[in-house]
């Protein structure tokens, strides 16, 4: 009913006169729309609205998905349904403007109006290649899964003439570190630095204005000395001097962090980096039309190139870091491993920056170190020590010799424990655990009998040999708890026999038995 009456409403103002332009500002559509309504006669109308109402839509298949963010976050924009969709299904072919309005209509169809948070900026000239990044801060409070509430903080970088961005997280508030930290991650993920660099009024940074004498904090001062770079601050209350960080950074919070479920810090920063490749710097800017990824990789090349990476000094800096599933612990993108059986759930460890280069490992901060690494300049590599690693060709042989050590014919163990591990290939070494656990506090009698009992009877499992040690061991205890009552009972004598006395006879009555019968 609204295409029907869209098209009586611009069929009736053109017939007063009215021109394609201004029909199309009256009514709120584009003159595209004018024009298609306008080619087609009443009856063509009537025939496109009823293959539109049978015809299946591609997103008709997420209705109920979209419809439940909607629902819970009215505040969703179709920009961020779009990437959504497309982290969840990385194969669906819908565009945006299709999801948003997609997105339109069921805003409409199940009354889900959208709230809004206006806000303006002005208008920044356009700056040369590799001339300027901008850097912002930012706060968020996301939802975790268990229905809490956790405020993240992030620092964005924006190059100004390409938009390209990069942005680092923190569950805790940034500290002076942190953002040089952050500074040398962002120059190294641009793989270069521009030659000004604009920064808000911020504490971490800047101490004072004074009148155009910029006065840096100290640790600040020293970093810039060393990067040689540009140093531009805005004036207080003017977000306009560094627009468009402040419009990454809403970006950011609006599109990627707004609605999503906050589960760790290094998950959290993995997600934004995917985001970033995927939407953030891969989707077309609404002021360039361009995507920034495309016109960044024309821009690198008019940075200045980093030679070496400024190192952070450990101690003064360390980074709590959750010890992984896989005995690893993230950092900078990279995967350096701990000592195998270091994971916990709960388990945390300290990461700590050294002046050559290398990542040490702590359980605490003043603690032992329990692993070390030299620091890898690339992304997404597993730097992994030999000795954290299992040594699957020469470990497996030399347990299966410590437990045939365990029998008193060596041989026949170890012919045993190599049919084992016929049987059980992959879960050898889970088999020879069982094995020596069963027989810990047993008898080598004991032992050499199940083993005997496990050959005779082709038991070739840990878990058989395990419950042949426990049926030996209840025999044994059974017939030394029976031999143990019959020895008890037979030194034990009613104490109504110990009073009594054998008759004694006199001599002569045997002499006269064995003398013989009388002659």
């Amino acid at each position: 009913m609204e295409k029907w009456k869209m098209y009586m409403d611009i069929y009736q103002m053109k017939q007063q006169g009215f021109k394609i332009r201004r029909i199309a500002r009256k009514l709120g559509v584009s003159r595209t729309t004018v024009y298609k309504y306008l080619e087609k006669s009443p009856e063509e109308i009537a025939e496109w609205m009823a293959s539109t109402q049978k015809r299946k839509r591609k997103l008709d298949q997420y209705e109920l998905l979209i419809h439940t963010w909607l629902s819970e976050h009215p505040d969703l924009s179709g920009a961020q349904v779009h990437d959504w969709l497309k982290e969840r299904y990385p194969n669906v072919t819908v565009g945006e403007s299709t999801v948003r309005g997609y997105v339109k209509e069921m805003r409409e169809k199940y009354n889900i109006p959208k709230e809004i948070y206006p806000r303006s900026y002005e208008a920044v000239p356009e700056l040369p290649m590799g001339q300027q990044a901008q850097v912002d801060f930012g706060q968020t409070k996301q939802k975790t899964a268990n229905g809490q509430t956790k405020k993240l903080y992030v620092i964005c970088f924006v190059l100004s003439h390409s938009r390209y961005k990069y942005a680092e997280w923190l569950d805790r508030p940034f500290t002076t570190k942190d953002v040089m930290r952050a500074h040398e991650n962002a120059f190294a993920y641009f793989g270069g630095a521009p030659i000004e660099i604009v920064y808000d009024q911020d504490a971490l940074i800047v101490v004072s204005e004074n009148g155009g004498d910029l006065i840096l904090t100290e640790e600040f001062q020293k970093y810039h000395i060393q990067r040689k770079f540009q140093l531009y601050v805005c004036r207080k209350s003017d977000p306009e001097s560094k627009g468009k960080v402040e419009n990454s950074v809403k970006f950011i919070k609006q599109n990627f962090a707004k609605n999503r479920v906050y589960r760790h810090i290094d998950q959290w920063n993995e997600q934004s980096m995917s985001w970033l490749e995927r939407t953030g710097n891969g989707k077309v800017h609404n002021t360039t039309k361009k995507k920034p990824a495309e016109v960044f990789s024309v821009e690198k090349r008019h940075l200045k190139p980093i030679t070496k990476k400024i190192t952070i000094s450990p101690l003064d800096l360390s980074i709590a870091r959750t010890v992984r599933k896989d005995n690893t612990v993230l950092h900078e993108s990279n995967r350096y491993s701990v000592p195998l059986g270091t994971y916990n759930k709960q388990k945390e460890v300290y990461v700590f920056v050294t002046d050559a280069q290398t990542l040490q490992i702590r359980e605490t901060k003043a603690g032992p170190i329990i692993a070390e690494h030299k620091i890898c300049e690339k992304k997404g590599e597993l730097i992994q020590e030999t000795q954290h690693k299992r040594d699957r060709s020469k470990g497996i042989p030399a347990y299966m010799v410590t437990v045939s050590k365990n029998f008193t014919d060596e041989r026949k163990a170890m012919a045993f424990l190599k049919n084992i591990q016929t049987h059980f290939p992959r879960y050898i070494r889970d088999q020879l655990k069982i094995i020596l656990k069963a027989i810990q506090d047993v008898p080598f009698q004991t032992r050499d009998e199940a083993l005997k009992e496990c050959i005779n009877r082709n038991f070739y499992s840990a878990t058989e040999f395990k419950d042949m040690v426990t049926y030996i061991e209840k025999q044994r205890c059974a017939v030394e708890t029976t031999v143990g009552e019959i020895k008890q009972r037979s030194n034990e004598l009613p104490t109504t026999y110990e009073s009594m006395k054998p008759k004694v006879r006199e001599l002569d009555v045997y002499l006269e038995i064995l003398e013989g019968a009388p002659k």
